[in-house]
């Protein structure tokens, strides 16, 4: 593997001196600067009663209220309620003594119920601060785990998404745990990742492209351990909770397509989608799905071919998240704490082949979308996945994909996936 030292190297007849800096270190700098803002700006927020407890020591409800009720529930036997948003609401209302705004309405499989049922074991704000406690770390773990050392520690606490989901208290770190674990996985130990993949069903609107990358691959494997771990994860949950949560699970999909989809209840500026960026434009549900479908398709496409193709492993792992993130309609600014996969498979793939040019300022542009969004509630989040997935497109058409092996099979199997990720580091390193 090509050390971080040698892959920007000094130009000829320079001293040692003069060589550019080592870009991990310059990596580093800005994440720690973007950390340390971060926890300024968490800090101000809880002194100031705008996150956790008001100014006068009430709980403040956000986006975790679902899953915690929807735990209370459970532990209640009445599990199938948490798919009524009234009675949902009703739970975290009796708890915290004052009602609130709005409605945090669940719509994920019952499987979920067996992750909430514990933290609702606590109270409302400690469960707040045991979740994040619990999938923080993980996500940070992973991207640790793709570019290595502090620089991946930092990268991952700097990324603005990781902020918002964090202040939101939602489920991005754990859907980036799972999905940017599985693909760190999947070439040495193709089962941990099926395995990882099959939990991701938890938020089915991320899988719709893991199969056809799968398949693309030949991974069989990893595709047996998935179906296995995702038909496993249903049974549990039948088994603890019965036929009811999957019933009001199921009812629920419409409403909640009526809801989002079709009315827009939530606010369109809140989807992070092409679908929402039309609709927010006054375009028409239909041409909506229309201009979504193709830009969908277009990704499947994208990995499709790469998953077929010689390119090395980081790249195609970083166009599947990038393209899952682009093929839902269903997509808010939280859940573009996935966006810390590609970029960190980007940025090991800097260091181990050399930066493209305007490579760094287009990924510092994602980041600026990113930060930006709460201020500007607009499809920023949408604009900065297709940065994303322009420097991948970049790396892949000019063949700047120096990391792959011309000796590999041209379907990249499993034993060529594991050739192309020699210069990743290890899965918990």
């Amino acid at each position: 593997m090509t050390s971080s030292s040698d892959a920007l190297p000094a130009a000829a007849g320079q001293p040692a001196a003069a060589a550019p800096r080592d870009p991990r270190r310059l990596i580093a700098v800005v994440g720690l600067a973007l950390t340390l803002g971060y926890a300024v700006l968490i800090a101000g927020a809880v002194l100031a009663g705008d996150w956790l407890l008001d100014r006068d020591g009430a709980p403040i409800v956000n986006d975790f209220a679902a899953t915690w009720a929807a735990g209370r529930l459970a532990l209640a036997g009445t599990p199938a309620l948490a798919w009524d948003a009234e009675a949902a609401k009703q739970v975290v209302v009796t708890a915290i003594g004052r009602d609130f705004p709005d409605h945090y309405p669940l719509f994920y499989p019952p499987p979920l119920l067996l992750v909430a049922a514990p933290f609702a074991l606590l109270p409302l704000v400690p469960a707040m601060l045991a979740w994040l406690a619990v999938t923080a770390p993980l996500y940070v773990l992973t991207i640790r785990g793709i570019l290595g050392g502090a620089a991946g520690v930092l990268v991952a606490c700097a990324v603005p998404a990781a902020l918002w989901n964090l202040t939101a208290t939602q489920n991005g770190f754990l859907t980036t745990a799972l999905f940017g674990g599985a693909l760190l996985a999947l070439p040495r130990r193709p089962l941990l990742a099926g395995c990882l993949f099959g939990l991701l069903t938890y938020k089915p609107q991320f899988g719709l492209l893991i199969p056809l990358a799968l398949v693309a691959g030949g991974h069989w494997r990893t595709i047996a351990a998935a179906a296995a771990t995702a038909a496993a994860l249903a049974a549990v949950s039948w088994l603890a909770f019965g036929t009811a949560p999957w019933l009001a699970f199921l009812h629920g999909l419409p409403v909640a397509r009526e809801t989002f989809l079709t009315l827009g209840l939530g606010n369109w500026w809140k989807l992070q989608s092409v679908f929402g960026l039309v609709r927010a434009l006054g375009g028409s549900e239909t041409l909506a799905f229309v201009l979504h479908g193709a830009v969908a398709m277009a990704a499947a496409a994208g990995v499709v071919v790469l998953w077929r193709s010689r390119a090395s492993y980081g790249l195609r792992a970083a166009a599947l998240v990038t393209a899952s993130l682009l093929a839902t309609p269903y997509v808010y600014i939280y859940d573009l704490v996935l966006l810390a996969v590609p970029v960190a498979f980007l940025l090991r793939l800097g260091l181990d082949e050399g930066v493209l040019p305007d490579e760094p300022a287009a990924l510092l542009t994602a980041g600026a979308f990113l930060l930006a969004y709460p201020f500007c509630p607009v499809q920023f989040g949408l604009a900065a996945t297709l940065a994303v997935a322009l420097v991948i497109a970049r790396r892949a058409l000019v063949g700047a994909d120096m990391g792959a092996d011309a000796a590999q099979p041209r379907r990249g199997t499993a034993a060529s996936a594991r050739a192309s990720a020699r210069g990743l580091t290890g899965f918990w390193r």
